[in-house]
């Protein structure tokens, strides 16, 4: 009986510092990377922007790329050489730095960015809910057995209001995770409708009525040369009295010097930052020596061993595409334009 020739793939992949080891070993790993060479013709060596050149002669009839952070950029004339690619199958979030190149040449991609959404969202209602409650205020004040009594203690998570500020993939899976709660939501965005706010457990309003409303604020912006520091001194401003803001969205979004000068001059407001505009901050950053910022090291997306979820979805849309389904991850032109 005659049987199908699997379907041609290769790993892409470059640096990603950060990572304790291979972006393909930290993503693919824990026995992904393995059940992809029984699922596909896989290359045997990972193609880097290094040494395409001389892997491209192997790479004929290549039709799927898996990648994940540190996919190297490929250049025109490069794609011009993998005529037969149709999917780029990427294990992380945002592919704004990559994607156009290959879909204006009708090639797909695939990105686990509601995956990773997971992980952020997962964090975001830990933060919000210690927010709430006041925690991370009443933990600073509690130093000596004489403030037991004194330190703050906030609302509860019970009749208080959030806001969310953007609402992409992990701002909605946030929303979704508050409905267990009798919260109230507070939603901005400009492209969402007075309907599907509702349809998300929420009601629209504009940003200065969420930073004047809202106990917790938590920044998810796309990232976009109009939204680059639009939350600025006036927001924080008009902060409630021991109010919390989050940001695991983009620290290209918030003004940090504003930060820094309100936050030292407002000590009862809290500033969970684990997104910064430089990461890591300069060593000059007054961020650094406030008491109510407390700074952390991009924890909020996929890591560790939240990451081969990642991998566990492009294995499935894989699979998908492989049968012949449709792709329920793809990217479009359309959605760059919407969140990036």
């Amino acid at each position: 009986m005659q049987t199908t020739p699997k379907i041609k793939a290769a790993f892409f992949s470059g640096p990603a510092n950060w990572l304790p080891s291979s972006p393909i070993d930290y993503t693919y790993g824990h026995g992904r990377r393995a059940r992809l060479a029984t699922l596909c013709d896989l290359h045997p060596r990972i193609v880097t922007a290094e040494n395409f050149t001389a892997e491209q002669p192997a790479l004929q009839g290549l039709e799927v790329i898996f990648s994940t952070w540190g996919m190297p950029c490929l250049s025109a004339a490069q794609l011009e050489l993998l005529p037969k690619l149709r999917v780029v199958f990427y294990a992380a979030g945002s592919v704004s730095h990559f994607a156009s190149h290959y879909l204006e040449r009708g090639i797909q991609i695939v990105s686990a960015k509601e995956a990773n959404a997971d992980s952020v969202a997962e964090f975001c209602l830990g933060q919000i809910l210690l927010g709430t409650k006041g925690y991370f205020r009443n933990s600073r004040e509690y130093r000596m057995p004489a403030r037991w009594d004194s330190c703050f203690r906030g609302p509860g998570n019970y009749e208080e209001t959030v806001a969310l500020i953007g609402v992409g993939a992990v701002a909605r899976k946030t929303a979704a995770m508050l409905q267990h709660f009798k919260l109230k939501l507070l939603l901005v965005e400009d492209y969402l409708s007075d309907v599907e706010a509702r349809t998300l457990g929420g009601t629209k309003v504009s940003l200065e009525d969420a930073f004047a409303s809202a106990f917790v604020v938590s920044n998810h912006l796309a990232d976009f040369p109009h939204t680059r520091g639009a939350i600025r001194a006036r927001h924080f401003r008009a902060l409630r009295p021991g109010a919390v803001f989050i940001n695991t969205g983009r620290g290209q979004q918030v003004d940090e010097a504003d930060l820094a000068v309100v936050f030292a001059e407002r000590t009862d407001l809290t500033a969970l930052l684990d997104v910064t505009e430089a990461e890591p901050l300069p060593a000059e950053s007054p961020l650094y020596a406030l008491p109510n910022v407390h700074l952390s090291t991009h924890l909020a997306g996929a890591l560790n061993n939240e990451a081969p979820r990642l991998a566990d979805l492009v294995i499935d849309e894989f699979l998908a595409y492989r049968a012949g389904q449709p792709l329920r991850h793809s990217v479009t032109m359309e959605s760059l334009s919407l969140r990036a």
